[in-house]
């Protein structure tokens, strides 16, 4: 039976199966972000896809996750955290099915959609019951063991979507199944359910269609250019979408309970982590949709060896990213976010080396270490200047702006650099044509992370004000928890920021 609300421990069996719970739920979706890209070549070959299909099947799923992952939070407070996150694992699960068996591309990429609504259901309860339950000493403990055991969850995905797709893709999405089942099942007997009493009464209904429709035109208009060029239909929905956002920006400042308060904006050092973040997992979108891709094409891996070659990030991010954390709490946060993307994209550099004749050991692991290397120095302090910088009372919603602005971003950049370095049509299955267009993406890449280095050593000023304890609504800020990061905005394929 569940434990009543904000009196579990850690160390307890009933604060073990909320953790438990929670950790399970949150890697469902981590987890099939990542297979998922691994998955994608033999999902084009078996169904007949162009570049473009291959394209929304990551969009479709990240459109809607980006969309709506703020709503999801919000539904969260008002209706009971622990009822929509099982809703939301339901919903993944049913998604999870259609993918599965859908019979040709145009219905996995809508149900790649429908994947996506269930993740944002889901993605924001897993932390807000784990804030919500366990009493105040335990919470700060409770989030960095999610946080940590998340990050395990991520690793074991590249390992285990190749070896799932050597067998056969379908699998990467019916295997939530069973694991949707367990997750509902612990979620009924052992959470205990918990709303917040004190939110802004209503839901920004128009400022969730707003925004949804406009990166929704945004990202269908700048897609079909690089395989279509400035079509007419296409120009009106990139028009479209940029008026919508406008119109969303003003509703925002007028909305009773916005989905973005317009007073973190403000603050310079919270619009400054922002525009690094565009600007970093713009660059992680490109990079792990098209480095597993360029593996298996150019240089013949099997999935399963594609699939690992993503490892060593996260383990590097695993090991060092709370001591980087760390760091940045002594040193404050400009010199790691300045370094940090620089170290990065000398390890995208490195990715140029790869051809028909690389191999794991010589070519894809030193530049994934020196990559993984710039990310843990990054990510951390990014996600705690974030938070530092906003007023307690919206430290909630400040990270979940953050992680709103850090999957939009990589799916903004998915529809445009493809299309811009020549990667249309069926060119990933051409090992020369793709091979010229990923090393373009990949300078591209590097660029947008110098870019990121060069606007955090202007614009990052402040250190970090001193460590707050968390107050009476269960915040916990990032100083408490700098491991925080690697299960923050996505830094795994498609979900690597959390």
């Amino acid at each position: 039976m569940a434990a009543d609300a904000g009196e579990l421990r850690m160390g307890t069996a009933a604060g073990r199966w909320v953790l438990a719970t929670t950790v399970l739920g949150s890697g469902l979706v981590m987890i099939d972000g990542t297979v998922v890209n691994v998955a994608l070549e033999s999902i084009g070959r078996d169904l007949h896809a162009t570049f473009t299909d291959l394209q929304w099947t990551v969009n479709a799923y990240t459109l809607t996750l980006a969309s709506l992952i703020l709503l999801g939070g919000s539904l969260g407070d008002h209706f009971g955290r622990r009822r929509v996150f099982i809703i939301g694992v339901v919903w993944f699960a049913l998604a999870s099915l259609a993918c599965g068996l859908a019979p040709n591309i145009e219905l996995l990429i809508a149900a790649r959609a429908a994947q996506g609504v269930g993740g944002a259901l889901l993605t924001p309860g897993s932390l807000a019951i784990i804030s919500a339950s366990f009493h105040g000493p335990d919470r700060a403990a409770a989030v960095g063991a999610w946080s940590g055991l998340g990050g395990i969850a991520g690793a074991v995905g590249p390992f285990l979507g190749g070896w799932l797709v050597e067998w056969n893709w379908r699998l990467v999405f019916l295997i939530n199944l069973p694991l949707a089942a367990l997750i509902v099942a612990v979620a009924l007997w052992h959470v205990p359910e918990t709303r917040d009493e004190e939110s802004a009464p209503g839901l920004d209904i128009s400022g969730t269609v707003l925004a949804a429709g406009g990166l929704g035109a945004l990202t269908y208009g700048l897609t079909g250019l690089g395989e279509r060029g400035p079509d007419p239909v296409l120009l009106t929905s990139i028009a479209v979408g940029l008026v919508a956002l406008v119109v969303f920006v003003l509703v925002e400042r007028r909305s009773p309970h916005p989905l973005v308060p317009p007073e973190l904006f403000r603050n310079p050092t919270f619009t400054a982590a922002n525009l690094a973040t565009v600007l970093i997992y713009g660059a992680l979108g490109v990079v792990f949709l098209l480095l597993v891709l360029e593996l298996q094409t150019v240089a013949g891996f099997s999935p399963l060896a594609a699939g690992t070659s993503l490892l060593p990030v996260t383990l590097v991010m695993l090991l060092f990213s709370a001591r980087a954390g760390a760091l940045a709490g002594r040193i404050g946060p400009r010199l790691p976010m300045t370094i940090g993307p620089l170290i990065s994209a000398g390890g995208l550099v490195l990715l140029l080396r790869i051809d028909a004749n690389a191999t794991w050991l010589a070519d894809v692991l030193p530049a994934m270490l020196v990559f993984g290397a710039g990310l843990a120095l990054t990510v951390a302090p990014l996600t705690a200047t974030v938070l530092d910088a906003a007023p307690d009372r919206f430290a909630g919603a400040a990270s979940g702006v953050n992680n709103a602005v850090a999957r939009a971003a990589g799916l903004l950049a998915v529809a445009v650099v493809p299309g811009i370095v020549g990667i249309t049509g069926a060119a990933y299955t051409d090992p020369a044509l793709l091979n010229a267009g990923f090393r373009r993406a990949i300078v591209i890449s590097a660029g947008l992370l110098v870019v990121a280095a060069g606007l955090s050593f202007t614009m990052i000023r402040r250190p970090f004000a001193a460590a707050e304890p968390a107050g009476p609504g269960g915040r916990v800020r990032i100083e408490e928890c700098p491991n925080c990061g690697i299960g923050g905005p996505p830094v795994q394929p498609a979900d690597l920021p959390r």
